[in-house]
């Protein structure tokens, strides 16, 4: 009885291990498909529309789903390890519901992304602001509000009731005074909410015209663009300053 099963099992052990073999191979690295998380690279566009049309193309993109997840890969890691070519300069919010690089779709070496307490400015962040424009010809800044912004709130209740903030805090509702002002004296509407506008709109125009970028935004080498993001939605308004 053994002998005559010997011969049976042989078979089953060659058939086991080619059929081993063959999902094996499949498994292999040499044949794994290319991960559909990352698309692939684009050069940078060098116009303010361009890189504008980008941007917002890339938040349609988050709006509706689809996304590409572009430059987001071991081989983007390599590309822009020896040099950048950021073609946007975002300031944001630091609030954590609000990442320029998901929103506008983006991945690694797309963007400068400066984040403060409802962009609040002052000589450091303005001149990160500038760093890019100055120094590699990136042709796009959009200073980047959003609905619910805690910073705008908490500056709007602390001006309006005349309580200090705490600590360094106190330093963010100073810098928001004008866009308190600018919504004070504004009519109807979410006060906060004119103010988190206000403050986009007011740092743009400020940016817009500096000494220093000035003349780029003059020559149509950079745009300045307000911009209003909705947690609700997920849409970036653009307030003011948009490339033609």
């Amino acid at each position: 009885m053994d002998r005559a099963e010997h011969p049976d099992r042989r078979v089953l052990l060659f058939g086991g291990l080619v059929a081993a073999t063959v999902t094996l191979a499949g498994c292999s690295p040499t044949s794994a498909a290319p991960s559909a998380t990352s698309a692939p690279p684009e050069s940078p566009p060098t116009t303010p529309a361009a890189a504008f049309t980008r941007l917002m193309e890339g938040n349609k993109r988050w709006v509706s789903g689809h996304l590409r997840h572009p430059d987001r890969d071991p081989d983007r890691r390599q590309f822009v390890a020896e040099k950048q070519e950021p073609f946007g300069a975002i300031l944001s919010c630091i609030d954590s519901r609000v990442p320029p690089e998901l929103l506008f779709d983006t991945g690694l070496g797309d963007l400068y992304v400066m984040r403060t307490g409802g962009e609040a400015i002052g000589p450091v962040v303005t001149g990160s602001v500038e760093y890019g424009p100055m120094t590699s010809g990136t042709p796009l800044i959009v200073v980047l509000g959003h609905q619910r912004c805690g910073a705008i709130e908490a500056a709007y209740k602390s001006i309006r009731d005349g309580k200090p903030l705490p600590g360094n805090l106190e330093a963010i509702a100073k810098a928001l005074r004008p866009a308190y002002e600018q919504a004070a004296h504004g009519s109807g509407g979410d006060p906060v909410d004119s103010m988190a506008r206000a403050q986009v709109t007011l740092t743009a125009a400020d940016l817009r015209s500096n000494q220093d970028l000035a003349p780029l935004v003059k020559k149509g080498a950079l745009a300045v663009v307000g911009a209003y993001y909705s947690l609700d939605t997920g849409k970036v308004e653009v307030l003011a300053g948009a490339p033609a």
